[in-house]
């Protein structure tokens, strides 16, 4: 009974926190004050302080881990409703999933593997740029920890979301079609959600690369498994 008292606490004491952080980032925008960026942060400090083991803090709150599919399809919604620039972009759209999901796999397992990481790190980092519902069936197949896999894909999303205003400034990109197919490839949900603040259109695109690359990744991860430490 007390442990279900504590995760229940836990669960009340995450979305307060969440909630109290959003209308804080709505004030004041700033990289620190984002909910992906300092509610996970302030958590991981109460539970050290507090010294609540992560199996009672996770007890009540699972189902939030869960929403993450929800979530992630929802984005299909404006996609849906916005197939006019799919269809007049499907060329270039493809191509962009194709490559950005080539590109991730093989630089962030041969970065790691000339860092000398371990193999359990490398094949967690492969999945590292699809948003975590797609990431974590992937990384079924390829022999990933689901636990660094989620890590690793929240460090890639927030980061992608911080930079990518700054790298599109620096490569003088400035075609939203572009924006939003680079946040989608390159840090998913959170870079979908900077996307829709950019416009409705990079937005769109974003969603739709999103998903498309998580699909693609998913299917040709037993393929990538073989290829990256059978082969090679």
């Amino acid at each position: 009974m007390h442990d279900f008292i504590l995760s229940l606490a836990c669960l009340l004491a995450t979305l307060l926190i969440y909630f109290l952080n959003k209308r804080l980032y709505r004030r004041w925008r700033r990289l620190l004050l984002m909910p992906l960026v300092m509610t996970p942060l302030v958590l991981v400090a109460l539970l050290l302080l507090t010294h609540i083991s992560w199996q009672n803090y996770i007890g009540e709150s699972h189902w939030l881990l869960w929403l993450l599919g929800p979530a992630t399809l929802a984005f299909a919604v404006p996609v849906y409703e916005n197939m006019a620039i799919i269809r007049r972009h499907w060329l270039s759209l493809s191509a962009g999933v194709f490559t950005a999901t080539l590109v991730a796999v093989c630089s962030s397992v041969w970065l790691a593997r000339w860092l000398t990481l371990p193999e359990a790190i490398q094949r967690s980092l492969a999945v590292r740029s699809i948003t975590t519902p797609f990431a974590l069936a992937a990384a079924k197949q390829l022999g990933g920890q689901p636990d660094l896999v989620a890590l690793f894909v929240v460090i890639t999303g927030v980061f992608g979301m911080a930079v990518g205003d700054l790298l599109f400034i620096r490569l003088a990109v400035k075609q939203g079609l572009a924006k939003g197919a680079g946040f989608g490839a390159a840090s998913h949900g959170a870079g979908t959600a900077r996307a829709y603040e950019i416009g409705q259109e990079e937005g769109v695109v974003a969603s739709l690369v999103m998903m498309l690359s998580g699909v693609v990744t998913v299917i040709i991860a037993p393929l990538i498994g073989r290829i990256m430490w059978t082969i090679v």
